[in-house]
């Protein structure tokens, strides 16, 4: 299976390409970004508005949430996360190590794995690499993340040496855990190591380099998008893609607007995730073809037009602005879950037309035209 996991399907004289990722709960055209649902839930949004409206591929889960809530016992007794949450389609879930390094005033990390201090009720967790996979496997994720040590910005050079060559560790360590203990819920799951180094060039080569060296299924780059000007992303998502296999999904972590998604397509890659669009969302902003709206603004009170007539979403054609900001400013639960379909079917409207114009091999030209548009406040 792994070896068909990944097929590219039209490359350009860029970097920009489109493929198929082939799982057993079903295929994801690339470049593909996925929604963020941390605790089994796309915050605000019914799975069903996920896989019609919004046309979702895949969405993730958070490993460090799900452990600590519904617990493992919990998931394991319902049959894995696409039964409990009734989401029959692809999910890759992370190893639990950003929320872990989010924990700094309550977490102790040493070569055995990290010690942390529960959100929740306080309670004191043990999570190491191997566990990190036991849970992983019980979540029964399609696509799931080798555990590592994602650094702050700005760190020093030493203490970014010294997390990758722990990533490392816990690298090998992941991988010899997978290898003796097969799925447990009849589908195969795929394990992505992830380059660390945080914005030094050199530390980032060394780590692309040995993460290519484990001929994963696929490659994530993590610790980026984490405070770093988004030339810095940029340059260094550029130097890891290079040196990344080509044949394999590389998955650029957290990222982002949606600048930095065509930007990064135009990087070399094939997959993105972020909470931006739903908690911007939340906060009555909207991501639209013609920029970015704020739909508290007074200018909305009595637009009776559509929300977003070049959206894609029921919701674009079914609401207007002055409709939408009204639910705003009453405080209505349903604004939230308005705003969260249209801007994450904008998302995939975004990712899907990168992949109709590299196919269309105009992708570069459009994304430079389209970039300015998309940043303007209006």
């Amino acid at each position: 299976m792994t070896q068909n996991f990944f097929k590219i399907e039209k490359t350009t004289s860029g970097k920009a390409r489109a493929g198929i990722l082939t799982t057993d709960h079903g295929k994801i055209q690339t470049p593909i970004f996925m929604p963020v649902g941390t605790v089994a839930s796309v915050k605000t949004v019914h799975q069903r508005e996920l896989r019609d409206d919004v046309k979702a591929q895949i969405i993730l889960g958070n490993t460090y949430h799900l452990y600590l809530r519904p617990t493992m016992n919990v998931m394991t007794q319902a049959g894995g996360l696409h039964k409990f949450m009734n989401w029959d389609l692809p999910i890759l879930t992370d190893s639990g190590g950003f929320q872990v390094f989010s924990l700094s005033d309550s977490r102790k990390i040493t070569e055995e794995g990290v010690k942390f201090k529960s959100h929740i009720d306080g309670s004191f967790h043990f999570i190491s690499p191997e566990k990190s996979m036991e849970i992983q496997r019980q979540i029964g994720a399609d696509i799931f993340m080798a555990f590592d040590e994602c650094t702050p910005f700005p760190c020093e050079y030493h203490q970014a040496k010294t997390s990758m060559e722990i990533t490392h560790r816990w690298l090998k360590r992941c991988i010899d855990w997978c290898e003796k203990n097969p799925e447990i819920y009849g589908y195969k799951q795929h394990l992505f190591p992830i380059v660390q180094g945080s914005v030094y060039p050199d530390l980032r080569k060394i780590s692309a380099e040995f993460i290519s060296e484990q001929n994963a299924a696929g490659n994530a780059i993590g610790g980026l998008s984490v405070g770093e000007p988004e030339e810095k992303m940029y340059e260094i998502t550029d130097e890891v893609t290079n040196i990344l296999p080509k044949e394999k999904p590389r998955y650029l972590m957290g990222v982002g607007t949606p600048w930095n998604i065509l930007e990064s397509i135009g990087l070399g890659i094939d997959m993105m995730d972020c909470v931006m669009p739903t908690r911007n969302a939340r906060n009555a902003m909207l991501f639209t073809w013609n920029g970015i709206m704020n739909l508290r603004n007074e200018k909305w009170k009595k637009d009776f037009s559509a929300l977003d007539e070049s959206g894609t979403s029921f919701v674009d054609k079914d609401y207007s602005k002055a409709y939408l900001r009204h639910l705003f400013v009453s405080k209505e639960y349903l604004a939230k879950q308005i705003a969260s379909i249209h801007n994450l079917a904008f998302y995939l409207d975004l990712v899907k037309t990168a992949r109709e114009r590299i196919f269309a091999g105009d992708f570069y030209e459009w994304k430079n035209a389209v970039i300015p548009v998309l940043k303007r406040r209006f």
